[in-house]
């Protein structure tokens, strides 16, 4: 007892040593701590952590198909703009062919139809300066019929006569002029 009373009285003594039953309680609620810890968080903790190491890895996997595909459809775009761009240029030289085509093809009817119209003047001039010699030959030939009966003094009624006279009168008139040129 003695020796509990020593110790008692050390212990008193000594204010950095615990008590005895603060000493095995202490152990006893570290070693249920540790337990309690290691047997039951720790293993929940880790769960939970490689659940989140999953996740993150699964989000980052997600990110770079993600990026990948992103990418992918990136060039498919670029791609069909580029033809796209193609095919605009295609259609354009297309559309200028055509229209110097369509140019050359109006200035060529044009052209036709100019030439149709112009042998139509002709022709029409042609006409009508036949038409107005023909008129001016029976005209020229009444005047002179009607000059020459003055002339004369007796009529020159007979139309055959007529006829005669002012044809061999514009055969001289046209040889006279033909002389001349």
């Amino acid at each position: 007892m003695k020796l509990a009373a020593a110790l008692l009285a050390e212990e008193a003594s000594n204010p950095l040593m615990p008590h005895t039953y603060e000493l095995v309680v202490g152990i006893f609620s570290f070693a249920v701590v540790v337990f309690f810890v290691g047997r039951i968080l720790t293993p929940r903790i880790q769960k939970t952590l490689a659940e989140r190491t999953e996740a993150i890895e699964g989000g980052i996997k997600k990110a770079e198909d993600a990026q990948a595909e992103a990418q992918a459809v990136l060039k498919q775009y670029r791609d069909q703009l580029q033809e796209a761009r193609q095919e605009a240029a295609r259609l354009r030289d297309e559309a200028r062919e055509q229209g110097a085509r369509i140019k050359a093809e109006l200035r060529e009817e044009a052209q036709v139809e100019a030439r149709r119209i112009i042998e139509a003047a002709h022709a029409q001039i042609e006409a009508d300066k036949q038409q107005a010699l023909t008129q001016l030959r029976a005209e020229i030939g009444r005047l002179s019929t009607d000059l020459a009966g003055r002339i004369v003094g007796e009529s020159l009624e007979d139309e055959a006569r007529q006829r005669r006279i002012v044809d061999r009168f514009l055969e001289e008139l046209e040889n006279s002029d033909a002389a001349v040129r």
